[in-house]
């Protein structure tokens, strides 16, 4: 019986746009990273927990700071990034891995259940994932105020996303043993609509949707704009999925 294609809820040609601008934006020594931030360090803590000893290292994402960390010479870290073409809903062009990390990518993969394969894949026996990634839940005040601007016909405008409990069926199905997943969250404050746009731009997580909608007119904009208000305090979900091949 004939497979049949996941849905194309992300466009590819928007995603590789997003990240690329994304990566430009990150050369700014001002530029926000605190979601980057949290991820690199919660799996750094997370290593150091489980008393995993990593030598060959898969990075998937923005693994600069990352690398840094774990970088030594008894570990040798190998980075792969979508920005550069990378397609992590394909097979991987390495493999051999006893640890492998992905940061900040997950969130936009039309298959997500094969992106976990290929992972998998990627990884020696016994070989320890590590994926972060936001998750439902998150940015509800702007997801309600986009809401309210389209009245009785809301527009595809925001990324649908995981939550915790498929996420860690999605492990399972993707064949990972001692599959974990837990989400966290990051409670970050903003003082209007511009500025919480500006970090969604700078860290990766605008609209890449297939079949984005509309733009906003100037009313919906305005009210947008009302809804969320000055001081509103945003929260991000992270999501991470740990297992073991």
């Amino acid at each position: 019986m004939a497979q049949t294609a996941p849905p194309l809820i992300f466009s590819p040609a928007r995603r590789l746009a997003v990240r690329r601008r994304m990566l430009r934006a990150q050369l700014r020594s001002d530029a926000p990273r605190y979601l980057l931030d949290d991820m690199v360090e919660d799996v750094i803590e997370r290593i150091a927990f489980l008393r995993h000893e990593p030598r060959r290292v898969l990075a998937i994402g923005d693994f600069g700071e990352l690398g840094l960390a774990l970088a030594s010479p008894e570990c040798e870290v190998t980075g792969l990034d979508p920005a550069s073409g990378f397609d992590q809903e394909l097979p991987y062009p390495v493999s051999g891995f006893d640890t492998v990390v992905s940061l900040g990518t997950l969130d936009t993969a039309n298959d997500l259940p094969g992106a976990l394969i290929h992972l998998r894949q990627a990884a020696v026996p016994d070989g320890l994932l590590m994926a972060s990634f936001l998750a439902a839940g998150s940015l509800e005040n702007l997801r309600a105020a986009m809401l309210a601007a389209d009245g009785d016909r809301p527009a595809p405008r925001m990324h649908p996303m995981v939550d915790v409990r498929a996420a860690g069926q999605l492990l399972q199905r993707a064949g990972w043993r001692d599959p974990v997943a837990d989400v966290r969250s990051l409670q970050v404050r903003f003082s209007s609509l511009e500025t919480l746009v500006a970090d969604l731009c700078a860290q990766g997580l605008t609209n890449a949707l297939a079949r984005p909608g509309p733009a906003l007119t100037r009313l919906q904009l305005s009210i947008v704009k009302e809804q969320f208000g000055s001081g509103t305090i945003e929260s991000f979900e992270i999501l991470t999925l740990t297992g073991r091949r």
